[in-house]
């Protein structure tokens, strides 16, 4: 015989397996996300990806063989910094949307969040269902 919230109940496992293919999504968006950079008078183009990780070095040009090393280290430096800002950006971008009120998608990835302090300790529910659970499970196993 079917419970009194057995379509609740159903409709809350629904709501989490699409919140589930969700974050599949936005796991695979983020692993696709890069950014690239290129360097005033084109010395130096990087391309990096979500993590900020170098997927890419090129030297579009020749003007980097007129620059001195530590001026062509500077632009390199710049310009990974600038393709990094520009990848977090992106992340932000997709993130956005998903995190709750308050969180911010840099102290997300700078592991500046508590997952604890963000996410409740019980799954939302209807109030009824969350009554049912509470007292008419418990009270039925302890019965």
């Amino acid at each position: 015989m079917p419970g009194p919230y057995d379509q609740q109940i159903e409709d809350l496992l629904a709501q989490y397996r699409r919140q589930r293919d969700e974050a599949a999504e936005t796991r695979r968006r983020i692993n696709e996300t890069t950014a690239t950079v290129t360097a005033p008078r084109q010395t130096v183009k990087v391309t990096v990806g979500a993590q900020g990780e170098v997927t890419a070095l090129e030297f579009p040009t020749g003007a980097y063989r007129r620059m001195a090393p530590r001026e062509l280290a500077e632009v390199l430096l710049t310009t990974l910094q600038q393709a990094r800002a520009e990848a977090l950006r992106s992340v932000a971008g997709v993130l956005a949307d998903g995190l709750p009120p308050g969180v911010t998608v840099p102290d997300l990835l700078q592991g500046r969040v508590d997952p604890a302090a963000v996410l409740p300790e019980d799954p939302a529910m209807p109030d009824p269902v969350r009554d049912y659970v509470d007292h008419g499970l418990r009270g039925e196993n302890h019965e």
